[in-house]
């Protein structure tokens, strides 16, 4: 009935611990790990402790990228899956949240995608679990508020009280996606024109577009150790991020919107990443020179 996709890139211990809890739920008939290249021994550690026909390990050998390798996983899912679960290896879960989001999906034959509470591993709610669609207001909110210049909405929703019954909403979080198959491959699966990071928030938009409804469930959370497979290059993972936003905005906004402020957001998104890379640059020769005056 469910297949749940993981893509794995350098998670270390936490893709073994986020398997052994997916596999203690029986609705769970698949699990297809695809690994984009790691170099890490996460995947010694997985062939050392399961053993299991649920499991399937693809390999790559080099990193294809998120969206890619997600699509590969779909070319190879069972023919009987109904429901599809894309989870970041750093993800850690109950069976109960495997239950729970897909009671609701049998309850809700119009929803398409659903997500639930993503925390942090002190508790407390990640941004991008619940989210608006990016416009261009909302993204230069979200810019500006990021560097404290203005107190504008942003398209994250995390700051606004948590609610207690399922909502709509725009947008979830691509490190926990639970899916109907149907939905997925009516709409061509992943774009791949993403390397890493805005291809979740492009397929919520094509589930919308489709007319199907994405919720959000509050009562149930995952906690997401985010970053773990990113650490050790945040300049090209920021670079990554950028890049995704412009696709996203020439893709879905450039004809809405009209070009002058088309390239307003455009302009403001590499000026973001510009004040970003400065401010990492500026932190690392202070780190530096505290480093050399002990």
């Amino acid at each position: 009935m469910l297949t749940v996709i993981i893509v794995n890139y350098n998670a270390g211990k936490l893709l073994a611990s986020c398997l052994e809890m997916v596999l203690l739920s029986p609705v769970v008939e698949q699990v297809i790990v695809v690994d984009n290249g790691s170099t890490d021994d996460s995947l010694v550690e997985v062939r050392q402790r399961f053993s299991t026909n649920r499991l399937l390990l693809l390999e790559n050998g080099f990193n294809l990228g998120f969206a890619r390798a997600n699509n590969i996983a779909l070319e190879k899912i069972s023919l009987d899956c109904r429901y599809l679960l894309f989870l970041n290896p750093d993800c850690l879960l109950t069976e109960v949240v495997i239950d729970r989001l897909l009671d609701f999906m049998e309850n809700n034959h119009d929803v398409g995608m659903a997500g639930c509470l993503v925390t942090n591993p002190d508790g407390s709610e990640q941004r991008g679990c619940r989210r608006l669609i990016p416009t261009p207001r909302n993204t230069l909110g979200d810019l500006l508020s990021r560097w404290r210049l203005s107190s504008t909405f942003s398209f994250n929703l995390s700051e606004a009280p948590l609610p207690i019954e399922p909502v709509e909403v725009e947008a979830i979080s691509g490190s926990f996606m639970f899916a109907r198959r149907a939905v997925i491959e009516a709409i061509g699966g992943f774009d791949e024109g993403y390397f890493l990071h805005c291809e979740d928030i492009d397929l919520c938009k094509r589930v919308s577009l489709s007319g199907w409804k994405i919720f959000f469930i509050p009562d149930v959370q995952v906690t997401h150790h985010q970053g773990t497979c990113s650490r050790t290059m945040p300049l090209r993972i920021s670079w990554y991020k950028h890049c995704g936003m412009g696709r996203f905005y020439h893709k879905f906004h450039r004809k809405r919107y009209g070009l002058p402020l088309y390239l307003l957001v455009i302009v403001a998104i590499w000026i973001h990443f510009a004040l970003g890379v400065l401010k990492n640059l500026v932190s690392d020769r202070f780190r530096t020179t505290d480093i050399c005056q002990k």
